[in-house]
């Protein structure tokens, strides 16, 4: 302590953090839900926030973008600054013409394209999932705010802009929606014996072409970081 890509001192982050891909969208939910919230770390522009949401510590701070990126920060946050839980809630695209933008996604598993397991030499394919508990909690919690989560599972890409376009064939096996991180958080969260969940608002359609614009995602994702706040204040109180 500090690591490479964290000043922050010990104690600093609460047990459960909240991980936005944006540092924007991390100043977003700290300055807009947490109170008194305080800035932490800003090691290469990733912000990251401590404050409290319902009496409760709860932190917030960007992973950047991709598998890589996020299990830099997951990796250090569980294993050097002592945090129990991070939940994603990031951008996705869906994979289905009926889901609308703005609207919420969780992941209870994360297929892939990444080759971020093979490191764990496991002489097989692991699946990577996201905690039950916090899962559990997530679907609590959006029943509670009146907001419609389906659950399922998500597609880890490494390739934003891809060549091969296999989108339709991942939707053909029930995958609802397409991001960059997950898979590597929650294979993480496995290795290092904690717990994470991907709760994703929808960014843009892959079917009907719509999407929205890069102020709209830093901003309006509000359902998504709501139920991730009170998934928080839930696992405090377990």
């Amino acid at each position: 302590m500090p690591t490479p890509h964290n000043h922050a001192p010990a104690g600093a982050f609460a047990k459960t953090v909240l991980m936005p891909g944006d540092p924007l969208r991390a100043k977003f939910i700290a300055e807009t839900f947490l109170e008194n919230p305080k800035l932490v770390n800003n090691v290469r522009g990733v912000q990251g926030y401590t404050g409290t949401y319902k009496g409760v510590p709860v932190s917030v701070m960007a992973s950047g973008m991709g598998i890589p990126s996020i299990a830099i920060y997951a990796n250090e946050l569980f294993t050097q600054y002592d945090v129990d839980n991070i939940i994603r809630v990031g951008s996705a695209g869906a994979m289905r013409a009926d889901m609308e933008l703005g609207s919420v996604v969780a992941g209870m598993g994360a297929c892939t394209n990444s080759s971020f397991a093979e490191q764990y030499e496991l002489g097989g394919t692991f699946a990577p999932i996201a905690d039950f508990t916090l899962l559990s909690a997530a679907v609590e919690a959006a029943g509670e705010l009146g907001v419609k989560m389906p659950v399922g599972n998500l597609y880890s890409s490494d390739t934003f802009y891809d060549a091969a376009n296999r989108n339709s064939r991942w939707s053909k096996m029930g995958v609802l929606a397409v991001e960059m991180e997950a898979a590597g958080l929650y294979c993480t969260a496995a290795y290092t014996g904690k717990r994470a969940l991907a709760i994703c608002s929808i960014s843009d359609n892959l079917v009907t072409g719509q999407e929205l614009s890069p102020e709209d995602r830093q901003t309006t994702f509000t359902n998504m970081m709501k139920i991730g706040l009170e998934v928080a204040v839930k696992m405090a109180n377990r």
